[in-house]
């Protein structure tokens, strides 16, 4: 009897100490709220479940512009921050909320709302209906080419937003005064890339030797390229002027405008004459030689 209950508590233990592992495996621990996965593609943001998130063109100046229809597709990511778990390898500092119409509290990355993607689907009987992305999966990347999966690291970004000049005026894509949305790259603060209409290849013509008029329009001098999926990063390139990396695209040096005090703005544009100074593009055509 003896030998038999001293085998049952030992079996007793064994189980328990079985149970205990079980509860302390990575699948039942608490996981981030905000985690950082990494594909093909690089490192991302996901969600808690896994879900990627995703960042906005048109809300290069911090304002979400998914309302309505838009937000059945791409769903406003929420989180109470004061309290959320984030990886290791990202900052608390970069994150940061807005609230929406409806009173609720969208996060924000770097002044970027983010979102998961909830793409429409049908079923056999044409029915359709929004059904969450599954972890792991970044379909929503590119989505017509204003939708990108948030990246901790890009230093290029894209805004679509109207152009509005120092003088008040409205812009169109061809620097005729109108109404309309121009798609254009940033950095990954939200601010506004220029091109100098009278540069060639790799070569500053606006920037004084001395650098007296640096502060008018700074360069963009990044210390790597991360891009949007839609961009080629090979077309990127610097160069050294008057000691100061310049970074390039298609041979255009690119510079930030001191007009531009708040993110999304573009003032530039109507510096000079309008056009002198460009908004950057990605089908702009190569630099002159």
């Amino acid at each position: 009897m003896t030998k038999l209950f001293s085998i049952g508590i030992v079996l007793s233990a064994l189980i328990l100490s079985i149970s205990s592992c079980k509860k302390n495996t990575a699948d039942d621990l608490p996981k981030n709220d905000i985690n950082i996965a990494n594909g093909t593609a690089g490192a991302y943001l996901t969600n808690g479940k896994g879900q990627t998130l995703y960042m906005f063109a048109n809300d290069a100046d911090g304002i979400s512009s998914c309302t309505g229809a838009c937000e059945s597709l791409w769903i406003p990511f929420t989180v109470d921050l004061t309290t959320a778990k984030l990886d290791a390898n990202l900052q608390a500092t970069d994150f940061a909320t807005i609230t929406r119409a409806n009173g609720n509290k969208q996060v924000t990355y770097k002044g970027w709302p983010l979102y998961s993607y909830s793409p429409s689907t049908s079923d056999s009987y044409g029915n359709t209906s929004n059904v969450a992305e599954a972890a792991g999966s970044t379909k929503g990347d590119g989505f017509s080419g204003l939708w990108f999966m948030a990246k901790p690291d890009y230093t290029v970004m894209l805004a679509n937003k109207q152009l509005t000049g120092l003088d008040g005026n409205n812009y169109k894509s061809d620097y005729t005064i109108g109404t309309g949305t121009t798609t254009y790259f940033t950095d990954a603060s939200g601010f506004t890339l220029y091109t100098f209409s009278a540069d060639s290849l790799s070569n500053n013509k606006f920037t004084k030797v001395d650098l007296t008029n640096y502060a008018a329009f700074p360069f963009f001098q990044p210390d790597h390229i991360t891009v949007p999926s839609i961009l080629d990063k090979t077309l990127f390139a610097s160069f050294t002027f008057a000691g100061k990396t310049q970074v390039t695209y298609k041979g255009w040096p690119l510079y930030f405008s001191a007009q531009d005090a708040i993110r999304g703005s573009n003032k530039a544009v109507s510096v000079g004459v309008p056009g002198k100074w460009q908004v950057a593009v990605k089908n702009i055509t190569d630099a002159p030689r």
